[in-house]
């Protein structure tokens, strides 16, 4: 069993085990919880009950926070529109050349890729590399897209992506501790009422069967399915 610190220890005394809390009070609560020194992000897990092995219940997607996630993205755009992209804020702009980099250099000093469609086929033939780490663009979460510019905005202002894994299981950071209260809880409510739209028709009875919030390192803490 994995031995706990002093700080963990003083922070899961604050949580009471047997209590299912409600939205706006966890949100207040996670960030007393939090155990590191530096500003933590604030996670949000959701437990679903669906099967994704089933095409019509694989839920993923993307949204833009309220508030943002409190972290800068670098971005990586992959496109023939470069003076554009440039001009949205991309990080690194290119084409065949940035995609070689990555293939002979494993290069991946960016957290996200944004493509125009017709750069797909070339960047498909590193899919196998991209796949595995979550960086292949989709137009699903907005990564592919002829508006370019609107594609960087959006990630540049707080876009997240979500995505249920195999176990029916959605984690997505909603902010950082340094977050008041009423901002944390704008950008969880976002995401909820996200994740509960997306609910399949095929699925009967419980839908969201665990939810839970807590910083880097920290407890979870047990939030009201229907805060």
């Amino acid at each position: 069993m994995k031995k706990r610190g002093k700080k963990y220890k003083q922070a899961i005394e604050l949580i009471d085990k047997s209590k299912v809390y409600e939205a706006k009070e966890a949100c207040e609560l996670v960030k007393k919880t939090n155990t590191t020194k530096f500003d933590a992000s604030v996670d949000v897990s959701f437990h679903l009950n669906i099967d994704t092995k089933d095409a019509e219940q694989q839920i993923r997607g993307a949204i833009v926070l309220p508030h943002g996630t409190g972290k800068n993205k670098t971005v990586l755009a992959i496109t023939t529109k470069e003076a554009e992209a440039k001009a949205a804020g991309a990080d690194f702009v290119g084409g065949k050349d940035m995609i070689e980099k990555i293939q002979k250099e494993n290069w991946f000093d960016f957290d996200v890729i944004v493509a125009t469609p017709e750069m797909m086929g070339e960047l498909g033939k590193i899919g196998r590399i991209l796949g595995p780490k979550g960086l292949m663009p989709n137009p699903k979460t907005g990564t592919v897209s002829m508006d370019i510019t609107k594609a960087i905005n959006e990630i540049k202002a707080g876009k997240v992506e979500y995505r249920a894994d195999k176990e029916g299981n959605i984690n997505v950071s909603i902010g950082r501790v340094s977050f008041d209260q009423d901002k944390l809880y704008d950008n969880f409510k976002a995401i909820y009422d996200v994740i509960i739209k997306a609910r399949p028709s095929v699925v009967k009875g419980v839908y969201l069967k665990n939810l839970t919030i807590s910083t880097t390192m920290g407890p979870s803490i047990k939030i009201n399915v229907e805060s």
